[in-house]
């Protein structure tokens, strides 16, 4: 299987440092997660990996080489992104956008094989967008977009698929579509995924591997019942939470206290079963 890894990397904007010796391994053929507080570095490390910012120190490592010595063309054929913002073309329609992840596959001469179209018509049918092909990006909804962009990564058809935030703007049905979507391609074709998501009880659910960032370092890694305790929802969100057993999928999800309900989480739960408890 495809590695992909992070040595002793140091990520900075300018003068800027953002993450700092950080060394780290995505579990070839799993679902990783990466969660922390705003800022503390999660977008850079997946712009890293992805060979979009430059090392100020360490490196990255595809296959155990320097990524940054390979060429574009075959990094791409190995490795896809979705990053947080992307910008479509203007004008260009859903079919075209999505047909843009076979670049990598193809020619010289861009010669559109059978393969690409199966590829394209799959991604486009997994995300729901078939029925958008001919509509023209800048003309959907955030959410429509966001499956599109979706749609163009899964036609890349990688070994190592890297998404930023891919959640963004999708209501709470199409996030859970979105990642099932993702952990089927992970069981079915062993596709190594990094995903950035900001919900830690949807990262715990859907995580085999999770990362906890907080200022540019990595506090806790491994799987979600062993790094997702009250301890480190504090020291990594500063949120005062209970973590229990999801009732869905077992994996340990976070209540959060908050200012108004601390007194009561200190007496224990109240009854619902009590007319005076609701």
């Amino acid at each position: 299987m495809r590695t992909l890894q992070a040595r002793d990397l140091t990520l900075a904007y300018d003068r800027r440092t953002v993450v700092q010796d950080l060394t780290v391994e995505l579990p070839a053929g799993k679902v990783t997660i990466i969660v922390g507080a705003n800022a503390c570095g999660k977008s850079t490390l997946l712009r890293g990996l992805a060979r979009l910012l430059k090392p100020a120190g360490g490196g990255v490592l595809l296959d155990g080489k320097d990524i940054h010595a390979q060429s574009t063309k075959d990094v791409a054929k190995v490795l896809g992104l979705l990053p947080q913002t992307p910008v479509a073309p203007d004008g260009i329609s859903v079919a075209e956008l999505v047909g843009r992840g076979r670049y990598p596959h193809q020619g010289w001469f861009r010669q559109w094989t059978d393969a690409d179209e199966d590829a394209v018509n799959t991604a486009m049918a997994a995300t729901d967008t078939l029925e958008l092909a001919a509509r023209d990006v800048d003309e959907l909804s955030g959410g429509q977009r966001q499956r599109v962009w979706i749609a163009m990564a899964l036609a890349q058809e990688t070994d190592i698929l890297l998404l930023d935030e891919p959640t963004t703007f999708l209501d709470v049905t199409h996030q859970v579509e979105v990642l099932d979507l993702v952990t089927d391609l992970n069981r079915r074709r062993g596709t190594t995924v990094a995903i950035v998501l900001h919900d830690l009880n949807l990262a715990a659910r859907y995580a085999d591997h999770l990362i906890a960032m907080k200022a540019g370092a990595v506090v806790a890694e491994g799987a979600p019942a062993e790094v997702v305790t009250e301890q480190l929802v504090t020291d990594v969100f500063g949120l005062d939470s209970h973590v229990i057993p999801d009732p869905v999928s077992g994996t340990p999800m976070v209540i959060p206290v908050g200012r108004h309900h601390s007194k009561t989480a200190r007496r224990g739960p109240r009854r619902l079963d009590h007319p005076t408890a609701v």
